[in-house]
């Protein structure tokens, strides 16, 4: 497994990575008509402009196919303590639990530290199994916010960790 800075040609499998993840992850929490409305080509899209603005790494197997992908930056709120912020993670299904996740977020909270940022919080749907993941890796729960997806309300949680130096030294 390779974890990578994107490049402007990874678009497309970013977006694979990113729809196909949601319809997993989200199964059985958001609506079914949601999951099935996302579409490769906007997401495609939509990276195709992001990609270079924030940090975004990408992890690739060994035939060099993209399996997942982390995104952060600046907090964007200005409401907590933390200064940065994990936007986005994700990982197929089927390479879920090997390590792969604790590299991309290693590799954000590395990218930030370089940028001068202290502290990282993530927002994670409260029904998301993957809060363990978080947890794993010391984030420790600070808020709770709602959030609309496809009409419906969700709560969300904020994981925070104080000091980004330490994501990953309690796994």
């Amino acid at each position: 497994m390779r974890i990578r800075e994107a490049v402007q040609g990874d678009a497309e499998g970013i977006a694979r990575v990113h729809v196909d993840s949601w319809r997993t992850t989200y199964k059985g929490i958001v609506s079914e008509s949601v999951l099935q409305d996302l579409s490769y080509e906007q997401r495609a899209e939509n990276w195709r402009r992001g990609i270079g603005k924030n940090a975004l790494y990408v992890a690739e197997n060994e035939r060099g196919k993209i399996v997942g992908f982390a995104t952060g930056g600046k907090e964007r709120t200005g409401k907590y303590d933390a200064d940065g912020e994990l936007y986005a993670i994700y990982l197929l299904h089927e390479v879920q639990g090997q390590g792969i996740g604790k590299k991309l977020t290693e590799s954000i909270a590395q990218n930030l530290k370089e940028q001068g940022f202290t502290s990282m919080l993530v927002w994670v749907l409260e029904q998301n199994t993957s809060k363990k993941f978080y947890e794993s890796l010391g984030g420790q729960p600070i808020s709770e916010a709602m959030i609309d997806i496809g009409g419906e309300e969700f709560k969300e949680i904020a994981y925070y960790w104080d000091n980004i130096n330490a994501i990953g030294e309690l796994s």
